[in-house]
């Protein structure tokens, strides 16, 4: 007779690395990512603010550290959380298929 364990499929598995002084900063510059199958890494465009005329850059999203402790990735997805006041700070949050996470069960 073995043992059962409970099965949790609403569990959301993902990775976060902290990079310099992590979330000390108050607000920051949020980047999204999806992985395709082939392994490439592409800019997601369909929730990225639309560019102003005349050919300028897009507006960046801005959110503040509440706001990016709240975050979670898809798991094709990685969310790039650059701060704005502290030099080389911030956060990634890699989602389950993009960190490999899902192979560390077999």
């Amino acid at each position: 007779m073995g043992i059962r364990r409970p099965s949790h499929r609403n569990a959301h598995t993902f990775l976060v690395h902290v990079f310099g002084r992590g979330l000390d900063g108050d607000r920051y510059v949020v980047e999204r990512f999806r992985s395709r199958p082939d392994g490439q890494i592409h800019p997601v465009e369909a929730e990225q603010p639309k560019g102003r005329k005349g050919g300028r850059k897009p507006p960046r999203t801005i959110a503040s550290a509440s706001e990016v402790k709240k975050l979670r990735p898809e798991r094709d997805e990685i969310i790039i959380c650059t701060a704005l006041d502290l030099k080389a700070s911030g956060v990634q949050i890699w989602g389950l298929n993009v960190a490999g996470l899902h192979m560390l069960r077999r």
